[in-house]
């Protein structure tokens, strides 16, 4: 009789629930894998893990990235072609660019997620102090850009490190990752873990918010007029006046209080560093600022980039809302969910001192990074 047992459909089971809550992932972040002897099974890019099969993930020779990780430098671009030639199914999609870190992580399941409520203790003033005494188990890490350089730190640090007594990782301001030679055990690792720091925000930085109104408005019909233009494309905006979107529009100081950041690195890939801030009706003149701060924010850490669209992909309005911008329905929709994470975890990070995301230096890198530059240079 043929034995059916498969540790990827367990894997594909396992990250379908992990993709099912959006308090851990969102626009398709995230990424999982399954060790099956000498082949590592990685999520695949462009798969979400609501939604991946058996066919969305990348199978790649185990120890052709165990090799890679010993290398002292590994550009994105050049770890991308070493991994497809790794890989023993050359129509699968290219292996997340986190491929090296589950690598080296000695277990046959990991999970790795942008947990909301572990990030926005982490992107808190408080931040490390906090996290160090909720995850004594685990092994923290200051925030690193995500792939090889992510991957080197954590190699590094684990020639010290006794596997079996850790439950997990906390990357600061990026998210976790649990791990288990039990498809079941890694995801109740990650499901208690981000209860903890679930349940410390309940008791320390708990927000509850009141009915609101809106009280002033916006012409909608100019917004998608003047930013088609400056797109390029028709844009649809979707609109958020719920009672969460308009009592973060009343905030004081609300230029400065918006722009701290995003909730997680991937994010600003969707949403910008920063939104555009409406407290009055002159629209034109406030996004002509807007693009010009842009255009200095690149200037200042710009080496060979180009330089994306300077137009903003989100509006905080006061009295109003937040209006998020997309070439499609689809596309507003992903940011105006990834916006609506964002501004609960501000929020909640102020009642711990303060929210503090990633810095400008560091944005930058993650916004232009490497590979998405390659495809803007080939276009152009």
């Amino acid at each position: 009789m043929e034995n059916r047992w498969s540790d990827l459909k367990i894997r594909v089971y396992s990250s379908n629930l992990l993709g099912a809550d959006e308090n851990l992932v969102l626009a398709g972040g995230g990424n999982t894998s399954v060790k099956c002897e000498d082949i590592l099974y990685v999520k695949g890019s462009g798969w979400s893990l609501a939604e991946i099969k058996e066919e969305g993930f990348a199978p790649v020779k185990l120890q052709a990235l165990l090799d890679m990780v010993k290398r002292e430098t590994l550009s994105d671009s050049e770890m991308v072609r070493l991994q497809r030639e790794a890989m023993i199914n050359r129509d699968a999609p290219n292996p997340s660019v986190e491929a090296i870190l589950h690598a080296i992580i000695p277990f046959q399941y990991v999970d790795h997620t942008h947990a909301d409520a572990v990030v926005t203790i982490s992107n808190s003033k408080r931040g490390k102090e906090i996290i160090e005494e909720l995850y004594s188990d685990f092994v923290i890490i200051s925030y690193v850009m995500p792939g090889f350089i992510l991957a080197k730190e954590v190699y590094e640090l684990s020639k010290n490190i006794d596997w079996q007594k850790i439950n997990g990782i906390i990357l600061h301001n990026h998210g976790i990752f649990t791990f288990d030679d039990c498809a079941k055990k890694s995801y109740s690792k990650m499901i208690e873990a981000v209860n903890r720091a679930e349940e410390y925000l309940k008791e320390k930085a708990n927000v509850e918010i009141k009915e609101q109104k809106i009280t002033k408005n916006y012409d909608l019909e100019e917004l998608i007029r003047v930013l088609s233009k400056e797109k390029g494309y028709e844009v649809t905006l979707k609109v958020d006046n719920s009672d969460l979107a308009i009592f973060y529009s009343n905030q004081e100081n609300l230029k400065e209080f918006a722009s701290r950041g995003v909730l997680t690195p991937e994010h600003i890939i969707r949403t910008k560093r920063e939104p555009l801030v409406l407290e009055d009706d002159d629209f034109e003149q406030k996004l002509q600022e807007y693009k010009l701060e842009y255009e200095k924010y690149f200037k200042t850490f710009a080496k060979d980039e180009v330089m994306l669209n300077p137009a903003p992909n989100y509006i905080v309005a006061k009295g109003f809302g937040v209006i998020s911008i997309g070439k499609n329905e689809k596309e507003a929709e992903l940011i105006s969910q990834i916006v609506s994470h964002t501004m609960m975890a501000v929020l909640r990070a102020d009642k711990l001192g303060g929210y503090e995301s990633i810095s400008l230096k560091d944005s930058f890198d993650m916004e232009y990074w490497e590979l998405e530059q390659a495809k803007l240079k080939a276009k152009a």
